[in-house]
């Protein structure tokens, strides 16, 4: 598969100013500002696919929305390489910018006080879409998305899940081979979320269409994303499969257990001391072992347990993908 995004030792540094303290440094700041620059992105690299649906991961201020506007051709690099469709984004933007769809779960594309389909209607004109292209391609994305009843309301009538159906419609209007998405599902409940990632899932099987996710919502990345890039101060920490990932970093079994009769921390250390971290849960005698996903450790520990003390129940679970991810930015850098 060819690459549809190339991005060769990306930097974006930002200039930030900082005042002196009092009269006397307010009165100097007129003449010389202390300033320092800031790399918001530091010399990363990495391509996408055509086709992937790529995860883009990492804490605010990590660097992910300075990249997607880099990406987009909103802002310029410092220094570094850029091909996005086989252009550079901010150099040829008019005709860059006809072939990606842009969402921006905090900004709209649609405007505020005319109906949707009006919306549609002047999208259609700037991208110079036919009738024809536009009922076979936009009929099976209103249907699919559900957004007909919407269609004559205003978009300032329409609640955040119903915009966010309609601005994900309007960003596909020229059906572009690359979608970027920074924050789709914010703010959604469940269900408008199952909808949406079982939308973009079919566009993706039907057009191949290559997409960009942006999002702090980790069960969005297990649902669509095959890879994850995680990024950290600008840097990237970490750039390879979800499923690497899990088994790389999730080393870690919990196994949830409850007591028949109340026991203590200190009885429990006793149990492969060194190996096993206790903490005490919601429920009656119920405390959680935290420790190495292998198998005799595993076996051991519930062995030992069992014969020391009367068990209720036994609950064994994974540890999640949003905790390995936590763990990842609390223990510092990782290499994929």
């Amino acid at each position: 598969m060819d690459t549809i995004i190339d991005v060769k030792q990306l930097r974006k540094e930002f200039v930030s100013h900082s005042s002196r303290s009092g009269l006397k440094g307010a009165f100097r700041d007129l003449f010389t500002r202390n300033y320092k620059v800031v790399p918001a992105v530091n010399d990363i690299s990495f391509s996408v696919r055509r086709g992937e649906m790529l995860g883009y991961i990492g804490e605010n201020g990590a660097g992910k929305s300075t990249t997607i506007k880099m990406l987009t051709g909103i802002l310029t690099p410092t220094s570094g390489q850029i091909v996005v469709n086989g252009m550079n984004p901010h150099k040829e933007r008019e005709r860059f910018v006809r072939t990606i769809g842009v969402v921006f779960g905090q900004r709209s594309q649609l405007w505020w006080d005319i109906a949707v389909q009006e919306s549609f209607r002047l999208l259609k004109k700037v991208y110079g879409i036919s009738d024809k292209q536009y009922k076979e391609h936009m009929d099976h994305v209103i249907e699919t998305l559900e957004i007909g009843p919407l269609l004559d309301k205003p978009v300032r009538k329409l609640s955040l899940g119903q915009r966010m159906r309609c601005e994900l419609a309007a960003a596909l209007i020229h059906n572009p081979p690359l979608l970027f998405l920074d924050e789709p599902t914010i703010g959604l409940d469940v269900l408008v979320k199952l909808k949406i990632r079982e939308f973009l899932k079919e566009m993706n099987e039907r057009y191949k269409t290559t997409i960009l996710l942006t999002t702090h919502d980790i069960s969005d990345i297990e649902a669509l994303c095959d890879r994850v890039v995680m990024l950290d101060e600008g840097k990237i920490i970490y750039d390879g499969s979800l499923d690497k990932l899990r088994s790389n970093w999730g080393k870690e079994k919990i196994i949830h257990f409850q007591f028949v009769n109340p026991v203590s921390k200190e009885q429990l250390t006793k149990q492969l001391s060194g190996q096993v971290i206790w903490k005490q849960e919601d429920g009656e005698n119920v405390w959680a072992a935290k420790l190495p996903n292998e198998e005799s450790v595993i076996s051991a520990l519930i062995s030992n347990v069992v014969q020391s003390f009367k068990i209720k129940d036994i609950k064994i679970e994974e540890v999640s993908t949003e905790e390995i991810i936590r763990n990842i930015y609390e223990e510092g850098n990782v290499h994929g």
